[in-house]
């Protein structure tokens, strides 16, 4: 194992405590290949959620998330490679929350890669964020990894044309819960984008793709789900290593299909529970996943975060950073194929609750 600091000893005005942890990078022996790139480390923060108020106030909690995440990204050392925003940087897709997260933003000292969410989209049906931003799908090599992102919270068009107004529709989306909601997907067009894409890569090449749902099915009735998901998956099946990065479900969650990893990454607005925890329905929760201990809904940063990724013989290890609670790693097992938690994947190890809500 080789292992790197991570500076949080330095006491800032306004924290109410310094922020001490290391990061460890995991460099697998087990039956891995050699290296086929150069090792780096990006860091990943998503799910902001910021809330409009009026004139120039916005909610003062998930501003205060996302502030706290830029900070401890610049306090990486060494410095990431570059940071991803994951999506919903926005409450309800207005202008004035968009703007406000690009103030906020502009404070990062690494580059910024952009993933939409749908609280950022179905106001003016990305429009501003196309403008603004940044394209809505597109792709990036980096140190030998090809890096891909899908808008991935697209839906179908007898559903977006049914609300009379734009903040209806997005009202309507914005929801967790709601039964007049429409699952997700990437769509054809964006498919045939893909297959076009990955065309001209490699098999060995290493591949992450970047959306904001996951690109599996979990929940449909919270859309933690993409209706076609499986399209996507088929066209990432040639390859020898292939990561799959996602927002929107606030939480810890890892799962492998076929060749394919997946990860979930940390919100720093609030926590979602687990749906197979909350209510009594048909779920498909990854049984891999260790789920993370219960948040405390007396501290506003509990169960929130961001992530650190190390990308290293072509695996992932996520880095979670929770406030609060205990960081947890999760890193791709070349023996057993999937990924696994350092700590607590052993079920003997495990607290109550990580078990239950």
């Amino acid at each position: 194992m080789k292992r790197r600091n991570f500076i949080k000893g330095m006491g800032l005005a306004g924290l109410s405590a310094t922020l001490p942890f290391s990061l460890v990078e995991v460099a697998w022996g087990m039956g891995s290949k050699p290296p086929e790139h150069e090792p780096f480390t990006f860091a990943y923060i998503s799910d902001s959620h910021l809330t409009h108020i009026k004139g120039t106030q916005f909610t003062r909690n998930f501003d205060q998330g996302l502030r706290k995440a830029v900070m401890e990204v610049n306090l990486m050392d060494p410095k990431p490679d570059f940071v991803i925003y994951g999506g919903d940087l926005a409450q309800l897709g207005k202008r004035e929350e968009l703007d406000h997260g690009l103030e906020l933003l502009s404070a990062l000292r690494p580059p910024l890669k952009w993933v939409i969410g749908e609280h950022d989209f179905y106001l003016d049906m990305g429009e501003y964020w196309q403008d603004k931003i940044s394209p809505l799908h597109y792709s990036f090599d980096h140190k030998g990894v090809h890096f891909v992102v899908l808008n991935s919270i697209l839906t179908y068009e007898d559903w977006i044309a049914q609300w009379p107004t734009p903040m209806e529709r997005m009202l309507n989306m914005a929801r967790l819960d709601n039964p007049k909601g429409s699952p997700f997907m990437v769509g054809d067009e964006q498919l045939r984008w893909l297959a076009e894409d990955l065309a001209k890569y490699d098999a060995n090449v290493p591949v992450v793709v970047l959306s904001h749902s996951p690109l599996y099915k979990i929940f449909k009735p919270w859309n933690f789900w993409t209706d076609d998901a499986e399209k996507v998956q088929k066209q990432l099946q040639r390859f020898h290593r292939v990561t799959v990065l996602h927002g929107h479900v606030h939480q810890v969650l890892y799962n492998q299909i076929g060749n394919i990893t997946f990860y979930a990454v940390m919100a720093t607005a609030w926590p979602w529970p687990y749906p197979v925890s909350y209510v009594q329905k048909p779920n498909r929760v990854p049984k891999l996943t260790v789920f993370m201990n219960r948040a405390d809904p007396f501290h506003q940063r509990d169960g929130t975060g961001w992530d650190i990724l190390d990308l290293d013989s072509g695996a992932v290890t996520n880095h979670y950073q929770l406030w609060l609670n205990e960081n947890r790693t999760v890193a791709f097992d070349f023996k057993l194929k999937h990924p696994v938690d350092l700590k607590y994947q052993d079920p003997d190890k495990r607290i109550p609750p990580q078990f239950h809500y």
